[in-house]
């Protein structure tokens, strides 16, 4: 014969392996979903980062070809701002452009202004 009181055990025994897995699945869960969210949110980062390199680069260089044609007469020599006239520099992070004139020589720069963002982009052409 059962008896009330076997039977209410049995059912906190359930309910306690019941609760005991329910704990491990979800430490599993969190051991495992924590550390690939992590990777996503650095692998969107470091994506991010290529794009903005990528587009500084396509930018500084296209610049570098009208300069290197001439264009870098209109400028004395020194460090200048360069404002430089792809639409697409909108796109960039904050930073800025910077062109060098000097004998012989000249140099465009991108500096970003913050780091994860590409890194800096350098041009020289010699001219004469």
């Amino acid at each position: 014969m059962v008896t009330r009181s076997s039977t209410r055990r049995t059912a906190l025994a359930r309910r306690g392996a019941l609760m005991t897995e329910l704990i491990v699945a979800l430490s599993i869960v969190i051991f495992t979903i924590f550390p690939l969210a992590l990777a996503f949110l650095n692998e969107q980062k470091l994506c991010r980062a290529y794009y903005y390199r990528a587009l500084a680069l396509e930018i500084v260089d296209g610049e570098m070809e009208v300069l290197a044609a001439g264009e870098w007469r209109a400028f004395e020599t020194g460090v200048h701002a360069y404002q430089p006239l792809a639409p697409a520099a909108t796109n960039l992070p904050p930073g800025r452009f910077e062109l060098t004139v000097s004998d012989g020589a000249v140099r465009l720069v991108w500096q970003p202004g913050r780091r994860d963002t590409g890194g800096r982009v350098v041009r020289e052409v010699k001219v004469r």
